[in-house]
C-alpha cells in the first residue's frame, strides 16, 4: 500500500512538472510576442514621429509660398532636400520587421510617407511652373500645384501622427478613421 501511495505521488509530482513546464512555455511565448509588437511599435512611432518633424517645417515654408508671403524660389533648397529625406524615411519604413497581426500598420505607415514625397513633388512642379514664363494659364497651374501638394502634405503630415498616436497607445488599428473607412455608395 505504501509503494502504490508513493508511486502515485511520484505520478503526480512529474504531472504537475509538465503541467508548470507547459505554462512556462506558454507565457515565453506570449512575453516573446508581446515584446515584438512593442519593438515594432516604438519603432514605427519613431519612425512616423520623424517623418512629422521632417515635414513640419517644410509645410510652414511652402504655405508662405501658397500665401504669397515669399517667392518660390524660397523653396528651391528645400524641396529637393525634403523629398530626399522622406524617401530615407520610406526605405526605413519598407524595413521595418512587424509581427503578422501589424504588417497593415507597417505598409500604411509606407505608404502615408510615400504621399508626402508625391506632395513635395507636387509643389515642387507647381513652383517649376512659376518660374516659366508662358502666362496666366502657367501661373494658375503653378499656383494650383502648389496649394494642392501643400494640403496633401498637411493630411499626409496628419495622418503620420495619427498613426504614432494609434502605434504607442497600443490600438490594433494603428490608425485613423480616414484610411480604414469603407468607400461611401
Amino acid at each position: 500500500m505504501t509503494e502504490i501511495l508513493t508511486l502515485a505521488s511520484l505520478a503526480l509530482f512529474v504531472a504537475l512538472v509538465v503541467a508548470f513546464a507547459y505554462v512556462l512555455r506558454r507565457a515565453a511565448v506570449v512575453v516573446a510576442v508581446t515584446r515584438e509588437d512593442e519593438v515594432f511599435r516604438r519603432d514605427g512611432a519613431a519612425l512616423a514621429d520623424r517623418a512629422v518633424a521632417a515635414i513640419t517645417p517644410g509645410a510652414e515654408q511652402i504655405d508662405r509660398v501658397r500665401r504669397r508671403t515669399d517667392s518660390p524660389a524660397m523653396l528651391g533648397e528645400m524641396l529637393p532636400k525634403l523629398i530626399e529625406d522622406l524617401d530615407a524615411l520610406r526605405v526605413e519604413a519598407g524595413e521595418l520587421a512587424p509581427p503578422a497581426a501589424l504588417a497593415p500598420a507597417a505598409a500604411r505607415l509606407a505608404e502615408e510617407i510615400e504621399r508626402a514625397s508625391r506632395a513635395v513633388d507636387t509643389v515642387r512642379h507647381g513652383c517649376v511652373l512659376l518660374g516659366v514664363e508662358a502666362g496666366r494659364p502657367r501661373e494658375l497651374e503653378g499656383e494650383t500645384s502648389i496649394k494642392r501638394g501643400y494640403l496633401n502634405l498637411l493630411h499626409a503630415r496628419e495622418a503620420l501622427a495619427s498613426h504614432a498616436e494609434g502605434l504607442r497607445s497600443g490600438r490594433v488599428e494603428a490608425g485613423g478613421w480616414y484610411s480604414d473607412r469603407p468607400p461611401v455608395a
